[in-house]
């Protein structure tokens, strides 16, 4: 079994802002397995489904995003999982240019609460994580303002562009392993020459 956590806030008000961008891939996930994340587990919203060849649990902590860690604990307690191997975590990025992708296993936090309290809550930093870039192309006077602001409609396809990019990326760490997940989606764009 493994366990994909998207990061996130409930409620309809923060669906659509740039911190629930890890809920958003959680739910493009859900609708290419066809399931629903409806269940209820662990103070997440959960669905268990079959990707790439593995059983996993699909899962939104409700715990508001600065104690999402509550609800990873205690999931993976639930699930017998071991975070190093089990455990993937998307979530929103806003050291990285908006609409870039970047997968890694350990590491610091870039300061985003819902990240610290997930390594505080399981004592490791040791998991998998898909970072979704959010960084505006101008400077940001306040970050926690910004991030729970709702997305402009001039965002909306590159927003749909990353989601589906997460979902991919999550996959290809599933089914191809780490490495090569991290060599595919993990490259810089290429310059077009002039």
């Amino acid at each position: 079994m493994k366990l994909v956590v998207g990061l996130g806030n409930p409620g309809i008000e923060y669906q659509f802002t740039p911190h629930n961008l890890g809920f958003l891939t959680i739910d493009r996930i859900a609708e290419r397995c066809n399931v629903d994340v409806l269940s209820r587990r662990c103070q997440a919203a959960a669905a268990k489904t079959k990707l790439a060849g593995h059983e996993v649990m699909l899962a939104k902590p409700e715990t508001f995003m600065n104690l999402s860690g509550l609800s990873v604990r205690k999931l993976i307690e639930d699930l017998g999982l071991e975070p190093a191997k089990d455990l993937i975590v998307v979530y929103d990025e806003l050291d990285l240019p908006f609409g870039t992708l970047r997968i890694k296993q350990r590491g610091g936090t870039a300061g985003h609460n819902g990240l610290e309290s997930v390594i505080g809550s399981l004592g490791t930093d040791d998991f998998v994580r898909v970072r979704l870039g959010i960084q505006p192309d101008h400077p940001v006077r306040d970050g926690a303002k910004y991030v729970l602001a709702q997305f402009k409609k001039s965002q909306l396809e590159v927003v749909g562009d990353l989601v589906d990019r997460g979902a991919e990326a999550v996959e290809s760490i599933l089914k191809e392993g780490l490495a090569a997940a991290m060599n595919h989606f993990n490259q810089r764009p290429k310059k077009e020459e002039t």
